[in-house]
């Protein structure tokens, strides 16, 4: 039998609070009480409190002492710097994630993305997770076992796509590009005739590549075939134009972490009413409760009903996103545009005359968010990204997935989109190509 004793009271009276390890508490007044028996309740709650505590895992050294973190500039494919408005939002004091204040916070995001993805869709929200969780939540809502989809795959994000598709039980297929290109209709339209997919997924921004694809005609084709038509926009949104609606895109998803320049975290998601008359009607449920849409719609003030608790949202990070989204409606999606398809090519200027070459030969196929490099011969990649960081803090990255050991990746997206850090990246790669001993083969 185990017991707890409470102390209550002053000096002048003591109250003991006995309660075992089943019964009632028992209250017992010191003055009533023998000092004997008092003494053997003491000598008994110490040795039940020291079997109790046997810490066997001591406070960490490292978190005793006060958190480090170096000053970077992150000029790889993300996540970018955060610029120091939403910082501040992001760092205000949270409310609770259920408050009538928070809910007008979600509808100003709302209103947000619906502007940053020209929609007027109703179900429009930013999911609590990355874009990898954007990916999953619309892949998971709008398929359901043994349906057949489409995955156009010229980089990373349309194998991650795939993995997806089959945890799910669809049957995945596939319309493969070699890294560096992209897709035509009649590619697009030879595969929806063979497949019959009920949903497309193509990437709009491929980072890992640095390939943009043109998105026009492709919603219509897949209307016409009775096919959805699911956009990644994650390392595009801001950073190259984008027309959800025009463009009949059924999903659209994007992060936060790129040209909004917001902390990871939260992840931008838009579906039109032929997507939600899928979702809706479905005969089984998602495979996720976490990011099933039943749920998350009521979240957000889809049907307008009572909003019920589905999840503890992230409510610094819904803040950060407000802000970021308020800063790209402040200066306009078209300036955004401009902004960076200019120092893309300013950009792709400059490592041309250092002798570099682009990894991406058709300059209209060019990502104005990431720009890749092939490799320079008799380098390797890591030796060149590592001197950068060491002697420049500015990150840029190798390749990812099937660019690996193939590409350099460069990022100008948002506030570190400048000439100034376009300049800066030239001379640090100069700097590194000169410094960085060639390999023997």
């Amino acid at each position: 039998m185990t017991s707890t004793v409470l102390r209550t009271g002053i000096l002048a009276r003591l109250t003991l609070a006995v309660r075992p390890s089943y019964g009632p508490l028992v209250l017992v007044d010191r003055s009533a009480a023998s000092l004997v028996h008092l003494a053997s309740w003491c000598k008994f709650f110490s040795r039940s409190m020291s079997v109790q505590t046997g810490f066997t895992v001591p406070p960490p050294k490292s978190l005793q002492q006060p958190l480090s973190v170096p000053k970077r500039l992150l000029l790889g494919p993300g996540p970018s710097n955060i610029s120091s408005r939403v910082q501040e939002a992001g760092g205000r004091q949270i409310i609770g994630h259920m408050h009538p204040e928070m809910f007008q916070i979600m509808d100003q995001i709302k209103a947000g993305i619906q502007y940053a993805f020209q929609t007027t869709n109703n179900l429009t929200l930013a999911i609590s997770g990355s874009g990898h969780a954007a990916m999953e939540a619309a892949l998971v809502n709008v398929l359901e076992p043994g349906e057949a989809v489409l995955i156009a795959m010229n980089g990373v994000w349309g194998e991650r796509a795939a993995d997806i598709g089959e945890r799910i039980g669809a049957k995945v297929q596939k319309l493969v590009k070699t890294p560096g290109e992209s897709f035509s209709l009649q590619d697009i339209e030879k595969a929806l005739v063979q497949h019959k997919p009920v949903l497309f997924f193509i990437t709009h921004g491929e980072s890992s590549t640095g390939v943009v694809q043109n998105l026009d005609g492709i919603g219509s084709l897949c209307k016409s075939h009775n096919c959805l038509l699911l956009v990644d926009s994650v390392a595009s949104l801001g950073g190259a134009p984008l027309f959800m609606d025009n463009q009949e895109i059924d999903i659209l998803y994007s992060g936060s972490q790129k040209v909004l320049n917001c902390p990871p975290g939260t992840a931008p998601i838009s579906f039109n009413e032929r997507a939600c008359q899928k979702i809706f009607n479905r005969k089984t449920k998602p495979t996720s409760l976490y990011l099933d849409m039943g749920w998350l719609s009521n979240l957000w003030g889809y049907d307008e009903s009572p909003r019920k608790y589905h999840h503890t949202s992230p409510i610094t990070c819904l803040f950060a996103l407000r802000e970021a989204l308020a800063i790209l409606a402040e200066q306009g999606l078209e300036n955004y545009w401009k902004l960076h398809q200019e120092n893309a090519e300013y950009l792709h200027k400059g490592l041309e005359d250092l002798g570099l070459k682009l990894f991406v030969k058709d300059k209209s196929m060019r990502l104005p968010t990431v720009t890749t490099i092939a490799v320079p011969e008799g380098y390797e990649w890591k030796d060149i990204t590592n001197f950068i960081m060491k002697n420049y803090q500015i990150e840029i990255t190798g390749g990812l997935g099937p660019t690996i050991g193939m590409v350099l990746r460069i990022g100008l997206m948002g506030i570190n989109c400048t000439k100034a850090n376009a300049d800066l990246v030239i001379r640090a790669l100069k700097d590194a190509l000169e410094h960085c001993k060639k390999s023997k083969h």
